[in-house]
């Protein structure tokens, strides 16, 4: 019976999900590599692990349907036997940055579909399919803590991320299970650079007292830390990875 653990990453096939996901794939894991969309990317990062010797899988889904998050269980089960680690890294924002007052009802509604209810659907399979052990790893940001116009509907949903995870840890109680959330500042993901002037990137860049944007493995390594043994006594944390911006 294989002993390999067996982990999830939503959003895994590009940007700091992609990271995660190679990440861990190095690490030993097998991986199952959850995309909404882009089939070319999630499959080419697949032939991408299986070259260097890894395992891993890529299941199209909407985390924002529960559903969807049932059958990605039911994808890692069948292909892998189980599943150790989630990490809930799927998420929307608007490039645009609209403020509070100028932001449409259907932008909020996309942006907790996707960023709260995606997460929260993931958190209820896990809590009841994670074999015992394992780790949850949830994503935020640490926008949080600038306050930064534009940024509130998607900071909102992060907020409720963040308490769902401190619940959720206290909840898993007896079962040997850690959740933690990882909170990037700015990474240099296409996520990040929509909808952005070279000036504004530069601006960004230089908030953390070290002076660049984080990368994409800054936060990948964070998260196979919490997802690892020596991350074992490490729950219901938040860690904010942002260079010291805040």
């Amino acid at each position: 019976m294989s002993t390999q653990k067996v982990a999830i990453i939503t959003g895994g096939s590009r940007g700091i999900g992609a990271a995660i996901s190679q990440t861990l794939a190095a690490s030993g894991h097998a991986v199952v590599i959850n995309y909404a969309s882009r089939a070319a990317e999630a499959e080419a990062l697949v032939l991408k692990i299986a070259g260097a010797g890894g395992r891993a899988i890529a299941v199209k889904g909407d985390v924002a349907d529960p559903a969807a998050a049932e059958a990605l269980f039911d994808a890692a089960e069948k292909a892998f036997g189980g599943v150790d680690i989630v990490v809930a890294n799927a998420g929307v924002l608007n490039g645009s940055l609209p403020k509070i007052a100028e932001t449409t009802a259907d932008d909020f509604d996309r942006t907790f579909a996707i960023n709260v209810k995606g997460v929260f659907s993931l958190m209820q399979q896990a809590a009841k399919r994670l074999r015992d052990g394992g780790r949850i790893v949830t994503l935020s940001s640490s926008v949080l803590g600038m306050n930064l116009p534009g940024y509130g509907v998607y900071a909102a949903s992060k907020a409720a991320v963040e308490t769902l995870s401190r619940f959720l840890a206290h909840e898993l109680r007896g079962r040997q299970i850690t959740v933690n959330t990882v909170a990037p500042g700015p990474v240099a993901t296409e996520l990040f650079f929509a909808g952005k002037s070279e000036e504004r990137v530069a601006q960004l860049a230089k908030i953390p007292p070290l002076e660049r944007l984080g990368q994409p493995d800054d936060i990948a390594q964070v998260v196979a830390f919490l997802a690892s043994e020596a991350g074992g006594w490490i729950n219901g944390q938040l860690i904010r990875a942002n260079g010291g911006a805040v």
